[in-house]
């Protein structure tokens, strides 16, 4: 599978969840383009934005590895899949895992499903594309939420984490993402979303 990636993730900003999700899965729904849009979205608003953008491809922001069965507030991946789910974000800087969890939901997930594993530098996404994953995206944790981009603050990143992902894994389809902002504020927390963006 090749070709550019766009996954926006819609964390728990105001401004996109609940009916603000869904109007913002729609607006990415209907832009005309080439490249694959993907919109990450809370497990609360996975059904709804599912049904609001049809043609829309949504993802998880997270994922636990559990059956069915006692498993109190952990998000459930056949559940999240028979609601419309094609991916998930996993491990990502603002709700980490450890290698063991990822390894254990990697067994879990079926053929076709995608996953996008975040790591904060080399060594972390050298590990975690052992496993094999579709994706491995990286952002120094650091960098979240700030003006900086990855490639501004530390070009030399996004070349290593690919030549690592490539040394380990030939199941990631894009060797590596790396995290990207648009940020055009108008007003506090408005607008205010971050983009996973093709290394090239």
């Amino acid at each position: 599978m090749g070709g550019s990636l766009v996954v926006v993730n819609f964390k728990t900003y105001q401004t996109a969840h609940g009916a603000c999700a869904e109007d913002l899965a729609r607006v990415m729904a209907s832009i005309d383009t080439k490249i694959r849009m993907v919109a990450a979205v809370s497990a609360f608003d996975l059904s709804a934005v599912v049904a609001a953008a049809p043609g829309l491809e949504v993802w998880c922001q997270h994922l636990d590895p559990v059956g069915f069965g006692s498993n109190t507030g952990w998000l459930h991946p056949e559940t999240a899949m028979e609601r419309g789910a094609s991916g998930t974000l996993i491990n990502h800087a603002e709700h980490k895992v450890s290698l063991e969890h990822f390894a254990m939901l990697m067994e879990q997930i079926p053929d076709g499903f995608h996953v996008c594993a975040c790591a904060a530098d080399i060594h972390e996404a050298r590990a975690l594309a052992a496993l094999g994953p579709g994706f491995v995206a990286v952002e120094p944790p650091e960098l979240i939420g700030g003006e900086t981009s990855v490639t501004s603050a530390d070009p030399g990143i996004v070349s290593g984490t690919a030549q690592a992902v490539r040394e380990v894994s030939k199941e990631c389809w894009h060797p590596m993402r790396c995290g990207c902002k648009d940020r055009r504020g108008r007003g506090q927390g408005d607008r205010t979303w971050h983009f996973r963006g093709s290394s090239g």
